[in-house]
């Protein structure tokens, strides 16, 4: 195979994957946009965590949500509970490095928050105490998962699971998801849409 032959399967099987989510995400991303958007204008905020590629695809979406996508707006509230490295090593160090979302969870998030984790896998030990955490709190949650959505579907009121188990793959659709996410909220906030 040469190398222009690798690229061009690399993004059919992109847009193959992509265009096979379509049911699922469907199904899901509206309902996240429509959620957000009701947590936004009773004074809700968005926590979003996650690990490795996933960590920083929760910042990026943060950031769209804080400044902004497509629209000239007022600020969205969304926090990335990545971005504190005291909190997360003081956490990790004194109660496990499972502990690090939720302790985070417990300590800044009120009812009308919305609670969103990103994970290939669904199944990290910290990605799902957080999301533990949240519902204990009776916090609405969401996920963007792949695989089979691992544990964390299970603690997802609104679980967005990507059927593969190719991590990059995943990843790139939820990157995707996550400023499709951002635009519907902004139509949602700001232009009036349904």
């Amino acid at each position: 195979m040469t190398l222009l032959e690798k690229v061009h399967e690399e993004f059919r099987e992109a847009a193959d994957l992509a265009t096979n989510s379509l049911p699922v995400i469907d199904k899901y991303l509206v309902q996240l946009a429509q959620e957000t958007a009701s947590r936004i204008v009773v004074g809700g905020k968005i926590l979003l965590m996650g690990n490795g590629g996933s960590a920083a695809d929760a910042q990026h979406i943060a950031g769209e949500f804080v400044v902004k996508l497509n629209v000239e707006r007022a600020a969205l509230p969304a926090v990335a509970l990545t971005t504190d490295a005291s909190v997360m090593t003081a956490a990790a160090n004194d109660y496990g490095y499972a502990e690090v979302f939720a302790r985070q969870v417990e300590a800044v998030c009120n009812v009308n928050d919305l609670v969103v984790a990103l994970s290939t896998s669904g199944n990290s030990p910290n990605v799902v105490r957080g999301l533990e955490t949240a519902r204990e709190r009776r916090v609405v949650t969401a996920a963007f998962l792949g695989a089979d959505g691992g544990e964390a579907a299970r603690h997802a009121d609104i679980p967005i699971i990507i059927p593969s188990h190719n991590p990059q793959r995943i990843q790139e659709l939820h990157a995707m998801m996550g400023h499709v996410w951002v635009l519907l909220v902004e139509e949602l906030v700001f232009r009036g849409a349904r």
